[in-house]
C-alpha cells in the first residue's frame, strides 16, 4: 500500500488529465492561447478556484484541459466533483520542477494502454482519499529520496576501501655474536738463550802497542 501511494504522489498533476480528457498528446497539436484568469466566466472561476494563483503561468495545453473539465463538471457525480477539486489543490501545491516532471510523465502516460491508464487512476484515487497530513508526509518522503547527499553524485555511493594497509616492515633484529670461548691454557714457551757474540782476539801487533 505504501509503495502504491508513493507512486501516486508522482502522479499528481497528470492523472487527472488522463482520467477526464482523452485528448491527443500536447506535442501532437498546437494549442492556441487560452483565456486569462480575468477573462474566465464566474462559473469556471468557481470550479478552477484552486488554480487561480497559477492560471496565467500555465501552458496553453494545460489551461485547455482544465477548461474541458469545467465543461463536464456539471455532469459529474458529487464524488467525482470532490475528487477533481482535491486534484486541483494538489496540482497548485506542486513546485515548478514537479510540474515539469508531471507534464513529461503525462506525455508518457497518454501513450499507455487502457489497462495501465486505469491502474494509474486507481492509484491516484487511493492517494486523493488520504488526509492532508499523510499526503504531505509522502511528498516529503519522496522528495528526500530524490535529493543526493552533498559531495556525492546522484545515485552513487562512496565505496569503502577494501585494501588492507601495508604493514611496516619489522625492525631488523641483531643476531648476537657467539660467545668467545676461552682457549685452554698453553704451557709457557721457553725461548732459547740468545748467543753472545764474542769479540775477536786481539792481534799481537795490537798487544804490543
Amino acid at each position: 500500500m505504501a509503495k502504491k501511494l508513493g507512486v501516486a504522489v508522482i502522479l499528481a498533476g497528470f492523472v487527472v488529465l488522463t482520467a477526464w480528457a482523452d485528448v491527443p498528446s500536447p506535442t501532437a497539436i498546437v494549442t492556441p492561447p487560452q483565456p486569462q484568469w480575468t477573462e474566465l466566466p464566474v462559473a469556471q472561476k468557481v470550479i478552477l478556484a484552486p488554480l487561480s494563483d497559477n492560471w496565467d503561468a500555465m501552458e496553453y495545453s494545460q489551461q485547455k484541459k482544465w477548461l474541458g473539465i469545467t465543461r463536464r463538471f456539471a455532469t459529474m457525480t458529487p464524488e467525482e466533483q470532490r475528487r477533481i477539486q482535491v486534484q486541483m489543490q494538489d496540482w497548485a501545491k506542486l513546485t515548478p520542477e514537479q510540474r515539469s516532471l508531471a507534464r513529461a510523465r503525462f506525455m508518457t502516460a497518454n501513450k499507455l494502454p487502457a489497462e495501465q491508464k486505469q491502474e494509474l487512476r486507481q492509484k491516484w484515487e487511493e492517494y486523493s482519499s488520504l488526509p492532508e497530513e499523510e499526503k504531505e508526509r509522502l511528498k516529503q518522503q519522496a522528495a528526500s529520496k530524490s535529493v543526493p547527499k552533498p559531495g556525492s553524485l546522484p545515485g552513487s555511493a562512496t565505496p569503502a576501501s577494501t585494501t588492507a594497509p601495508t604493514p611496516a616492515p619489522p625492525s631488523p633484529v641483531s643476531t648476537p655474536s657467539p660467545p668467545v670461548e676461552a682457549s685452554p691454557l698453553q704451557p709457557p714457551v721457553t725461548l732459547p738463550p740468545t748467543p753472545t757474540t764474542a769479540a775477536p782476539p786481539a792481534s799481537e801487533a795490537e798487544v804490543r802497542r
